[in-house]
């Protein structure tokens, strides 16, 4: 599964954003490749799911088909757990 954290720059939100993605996919014992990115580039690359800020999601949206997440704390674990597992649901159903 590929995942994009994406920020504005894509070298600071966004990396604490793909840090808190990464030791949450461990805990979850997931096989993902997570990346931070700007959200230029974001719009061109292809992945499964894609989280960012609520301020970027909706100019994301319009660029994918893919699920699009807005976190509000991206260092805060259970938020970003909560929001994973719940787009791992969504693809079960």
């Amino acid at each position: 599964m590929k995942i994009l954290a994406v920020c504005g720059f894509g070298v600071g939100s966004s990396m604490v954003l793909k840090m808190t993605l990464s030791k949450v996919a461990q805990e979850m014992g997931l096989d993902a490749d997570i990346q931070n990115t700007d959200i230029e580039t974001a719009k061109a690359t292809k992945a499964d799911v894609y989280f960012t800020s609520a301020e970027l999601a909706e100019d994301l949206k319009n660029s994918t088909s893919n699920p699009v997440i807005p976190i509000k704390k991206y260092m805060d674990k259970t938020e970003v757990r909560n929001a994973l597992q719940k787009y791992l649901d969504s693809k079960k159903a």
